[in-house]
C-alpha cells in the first residue's frame, strides 16, 4: 500500500475525502438514513433495527460522531445520537457543490 500524499492536494479536497470515507459503509449509511427517517435522538434501537453486533454499530456511530455528522447526548445509562444539523448541512453544500459543477449539456465522450 502507497504512501498518501495529501500534502499533493488542497485542504478542500483532503476534507471531502475524509468524508466521503465516512459515507463509504453501507451501515453507516444505515444509521443515518434511521437517524434521518426517525426524526428524533436514537438511543439503542440500532442493534434491533439493523442486525449487527452492538459492539460493531459503537464503532460506526464513533466514526459519524468523531467526523461530527451525528452527536451524541448521555441519558442515563445510555447515550442518544441524532443528526449534527449544521454539519449535515454544511456537507450538504460541499457534495452539491461538486455535483453542480458538471455541465449538464456536456457531449465529451
Amino acid at each position: 500500500m502507497g504512501v498518501t500524499r495529501s500534502d499533493l492536494f488542497t485542504e478542500k479536497q483532503n476534507e471531502f475525502s475524509k468524508i466521503a470515507k465516512v459515507f463509504g459503509h453501507p451501515a453507516r449509511l444505515a444509521i443515518l438514513e434511521y437517524l434521518l427517517k426517525s426524526q428524533t435522538c436514537i438511543c439503542g434501537d440500532l442493534v434491533e433495527e439493523l442486525g449487527l453486533a452492538q459492539a460493531t454499530i459503537s464503532q460506526h456511530l464513533k466514526e459519524l460522531k468523531n467526523a461530527e455528522i451525528i452527536k451524541g447526548n448521555i441519558e442515563g445509562t445510555s447515550v442518544c445520537y441524532c443528526i449534527n444539523e449544521d454539519k449535515w448541512y454544511a456537507l450538504k453544500g460541499i457534495f452539491n457543490e461538486l455535483f453542480d459543477r458538471y455541465p449538464s449539456a456536456n457531449d465529451c465522450c
